[in-house]
């Protein structure tokens, strides 16, 4: 079965520039001028994070920092929050996190994606990001609190360097992937508005024409009609459709 989860700016030759595009593109077309954003990139599963933000970096011409992360599966939230550090600080040559800070200055932004979060992709021996949150669940919470706490803890330091996350909460339920901050409206926008204290929040979503539209893209020998059953069974997660059209062919 072919795989639809973009893993770099090369697979987007397909790519629709829909209203969510355009906002991520606006967000970085800002960078190199700008220092101390904090942005975090949502979405529910299947939306294509990937692809609109590789696709709109492809389009600029930004410095980026996009470290890649190696776990296994079993590791702690303690043994992750270091590896995570050990690796930042051996990829760029420097001895501590202090020194980290400083060392990602130099770039437009650093980039918090594929290459840590989906890094099984690269490895197949080892775990990104998301595969272990998946696998570990509400384990990985004291995690998540300690990158906040770093966060908090550095404000001064991340005045001066652009942070852009791929962000999702997923879970597992029944088999099917549901994401906290997109997937149970109350909940999720209860989540929203709290992290909107601390990051820019930009929300990937389609309306249906536009889901429509990066189908047929895809699909182009697809009935409209098939697609609109589609879309009413999956919702406008053009990655879910994609994957559900492959298994007719």
């Amino acid at each position: 079965m072919a795989d639809y989860k973009v893993q770099s700016e090369g697979d987007n030759e397909d790519f629709v520039y829909t209203r969510s595009f355009r906002k991520i593109y606006r967000m970085f077309r800002s960078l190199k001028n700008r220092k101390g954003r904090f942005v975090l990139i949502i979405g529910t599963p299947g939306t294509g994070k990937s692809a609109n933000i590789y696709s709109a970096l492809k389009s600029l011409d930004l410095n980026v920092y996009d470290p890649t992360l190696f776990l296994d599966d079993q590791m702690s939230s303690s043994q992750v929050f270091s590896e995570f550090y050990q690796t930042l600080r051996k990829d760029l040559g420097v001895e501590t996190n202090d020194e980290v800070y400083q060392k990602v200055q130099d770039y437009d932004v650093v980039l918090l994606a594929d290459n840590l979060l989906d890094s099984e992709f690269i490895d197949k021996d080892k775990v990104g990001l998301s595969l272990w949150t998946l696998n570990k669940g509400f384990d990985t919470i004291p995690f998540y609190y300690r990158v906040l706490m770093e966060y908090l803890k550095h404000r001064k330091e991340l005045s001066k360097i652009n942070v852009v996350i791929q962000t999702a909460f997923v879970f597992r339920f029944r088999g099917v992937k549901y994401d906290l901050l997109t997937d149970f409206y109350f909940l999720s926008q209860i989540l929203v508005l709290i992290l909107e204290l601390f990051f820019e929040v930009i929300k990937i979503s389609y309306s249906q024409e536009e889901t429509l539209q990066i189908v047929k893209n895809k699909f182009k020998e697809v009935d409209e009609e098939q697609i609109k059953s589609l879309i009413k069974k999956y919702g406008c997660k053009p990655r879910f459709i994609f994957e559900a059209l492959e298994k007719k062919e």
